[in-house]
């Protein structure tokens, strides 16, 4: 499933995630399996709830308090992450993968200045230290589009807006020269504007570096301009995956067609007509589809027959044994 011919840099293999619910451990991460291509930017979309950045977090060990792997396998260029201790995966994270949270603030010391937190990163693993970190960390803040860089470097976080935190965590992640950056809601916080040219930012660094990237996001809009593929997951499972041109023009599960239509593009095959309905609810989900309860084309198989991801077209999968017939449906 890799975006090239190549071996994929990352291979998720039936994830599981697990949370504790009182005295029990309840799965909100259920069997997930994608990749990601070298220079691939993969989107994992969904609405809020839906397990996507939990999903991504547990990859590489970013375990939320109360959750653990309860099963599944994780392959980084060729090593499994998974059978990592913490003490392994240290001289991996922030060197070869990377996180771009969705709160800048939440990341950032707030009583050390922005250059110097940029500068224990590079010393942390060994890329450089002293006046040459230093001097690294000034190139840095203007790589992403910082303004008087040498000046912001000694700035702390709170004298910055959240687009200029933003653009000094991105510094920060990009800095070790990553294979891999996970990004997970980055723009979310911010207005409009800012949200654009961050997005403009980042495809010019991956375009640049050649690092894949993973894009976590509840706005397909977005994904769509950034993305090489985008894989949409529901009640902690995936249930669509498709090249980003091909998932929005043709989008086969009922639930990606939902998502679409909120996205304001006239040029869409289905855009417009098929909108949500309801709210997900976690505490009363089917044997089957957990999107049943509130699709238009449910039929009674669909809420007690787990379905799996099948290839209907080649690198497009979907979770829907009515996909065929839908399609047909829309045909003209």
């Amino acid at each position: 499933m890799a975006g090239n011919g190549s071996e994929p840099l990352v291979r998720v293999d039936d994830l599981t995630v697990d949370y504790r619910n009182d005295d029990q451990w309840v799965s909100v991460v259920k069997d997930v399996s994608f990749s990601i291509g070298r220079g691939e930017t993969l989107g994992l979309a969904g609405e809020s709830g839906c397990g996507k950045t939990t999903t991504a977090l547990a990859m590489f060990g970013y375990n939320k308090a109360g959750s653990r792997v309860a099963g599944g396998r994780v392959t980084f260029d060729g090593r499994d992450l998974l059978g990592l201790s913490d003490r392994q995966m240290q001289p991996i994270r922030g060197a070869r993968i990377s996180l771009v949270p969705q709160n800048p603030a939440s990341t950032l010391t707030p009583s050390m200045k922005v250059g110097r937190q940029v500068v224990e990163t590079l010393e942390g693993h060994g890329v450089s230290s002293g006046g040459d970190a230093m001097d690294r960390t000034v190139e840095l803040f203007g790589q992403v589009g910082l303004p008087e860089p040498a000046e912001i470097a000694r700035r702390y976080p709170h004298q910055l807006s959240g687009g200029q935190q933003q653009r000094v965590v991105i510094a920060i992640a990009i800095a070790c020269r990553p294979d891999l950056i996970v990004l997970d809601e980055p723009t979310t916080a911010l207005d409009v504007t800012t949200q654009a040219r961050l997005l403009d930012l980042l495809t010019h660094i991956k375009d640049e570096s050649g690092m894949s990237a993973l894009y976590v996001s509840h706005n397909l809009g977005v994904l769509e301009q950034i993305c090489d593929r985008v894989a949409v997951m529901y009640a902690g499972e995936l249930i669509e995956i498709a090249p980003t041109a091909e998932l929005f023009n043709r989008p086969r599960h009922p639930y990606t067609r939902g998502l679409i239509a909120a996205v304001p593009r006239v040029e869409a095959e289905h855009a417009g007509t098929e909108k949500l309905r309801g709210l997900l609810r976690r505490d009363d989900l089917p044997d089957g589809c957990g999107f049943a309860p509130r699709c238009p084309y449910s039929r009674p198989q669909c809420f007690t027959d787990p379905q799996r991801l099948d290839e209907i077209e080649p690198s497009h999968e979907v979770a829907c044994w009515r996909a065929p017939d839908l399609e047909a449906e829309a045909a003209p």
